[in-house]
């Protein structure tokens, strides 16, 4: 795993608020619009991706990274939902979490 200044943990219901507006925060970013109408997963995150694993990295308390891996088949899961805070990219968050996630699919 990557060294990085980090605590990676798995998603609480509590983090449902802040892990929402972070995601919601890179699509609007990327797209320059949010739809709320397109993403109604993101209302209930434990519930929708219950079947999968939800991570979430802080720094100083803060959640500044998360990302998600759903199964798909026995061989197969897919990692989405996964955005990091645009003052914390290009810092190895992003990495911390694909190979932590990437670790799970492996298991």
């Amino acid at each position: 795993m990557t060294s990085v200044d980090a605590d990676v943990s798995e998603f609480q219901p509590g983090d449902q608020d802040a892990v929402r507006s972070l995601i919601l925060a890179g699509l609007g970013e990327h797209w320059g619009h949010i739809d709320e109408s397109l993403n109604p997963d993101l209302a209930d995150i434990a519930s929708t991706y219950g079947h999968g694993r939800t991570l979430v990295v802080r720094r100083t308390g803060e959640i500044v990274a998360t990302g998600t891996i759903v199964p798909r088949d026995e061989s197969t899961a897919e990692i989405l939902r996964m955005s990091v805070a645009a003052d914390q990219r290009r810092s190895g968050l992003g990495r911390l979490v694909v190979e932590e996630l990437l670790r799970t699919a492996r298991d």
